[in-house]
């Protein structure tokens, strides 16, 4: 059986998360979009990927991960989000940075100091953006979410998870004082993907479009 390279693992992690996004075949477009990669390079690696049994390809119609694939995207994912816990409690790294450091990490990590990660935290179940940590045998709690944009003034919540691609977003939040764990009320709304203006912790921030649709929560039931 052919070896799982790094490429391969990264190919296989973008899959899911796409997948997983919008309950969807990934398109070969998106995949490069997200990879940052030609649509040929993105096409030719599916197309190993689908010989390798790890995802299912239908011409034009996208691809989706395989059971075997899922394990995979599963097993990576688990290193790179330990990764970014333990780089964030143990070494001090700051949120903003920790997803690159995994990224690069998170191939190289032995099953044996993965284990070793894990114990050391607690046996953790969230990484630092809030997203959840596979188990080792890999089974994951996806919770459904909302994001923070659609919500309207009044709505009162979790604030739960927050993507991790880009580090200013999390510098922003950072420097507020917000994180995944925190409880919100949205105060305002303004049209046209305008601004959202939310209280945390009874302070009102401005919170923009881009970075109100990034931030995924948990809404009090009316």
């Amino acid at each position: 059986m052919e070896t799982v390279t790094s490429a391969v693992e990264d190919y296989a992690k973008a899959i899911y998360a796409l997948e997983t996004r919008d309950d969807a075949a990934v398109s070969t477009t998106a995949l490069a979009e997200r990879l940052g990669v030609s649509a040929a390079s993105a096409s030719s690696m599916v197309k190993k990927l689908a010989e390798m049994g790890l995802v299912a390809h239908e011409r034009y119609r996208g691809v989706r991960l395989t059971p075997r694939g899922v394990k995979v995207a599963l097993e990576v994912l688990r290193h790179h989000r330990l990764l970014e816990r333990y780089l964030a409690e143990e070494l001090g790294v700051p949120w903003d940075r920790v997803h690159d450091e995994a990224e690069v990490l998170e191939h190289v990590l032995s099953e044996e100091l993965e284990e070793l990660i894990a114990a050391k935290l607690g046996y953790p179940t969230r990484d630092p953006h809030g997203d959840p940590i596979p188990t080792p045998d890999g089974r994951i709690d996806e919770p459904p979410t909302a994001a923070l944009h659609d919500l309207e003034t009044g709505a009162c919540g979790l604030f739960v998870r927050v993507s991790d691609s880009d580090p200013e977003m999390l510098r922003y939040l950072a420097a507020r004082g917000i994180a995944p764990g925190d409880r919100f009320e949205v105060v305002d709304k303004q049209p046209f993907d305008g601004p959202l203006f939310a209280r945390f912790d009874g302070e009102t921030h401005v919170l923009g479009g881009a970075l109100a649709k990034a931030m995924r929560v948990e809404v009090d039931a009316p």
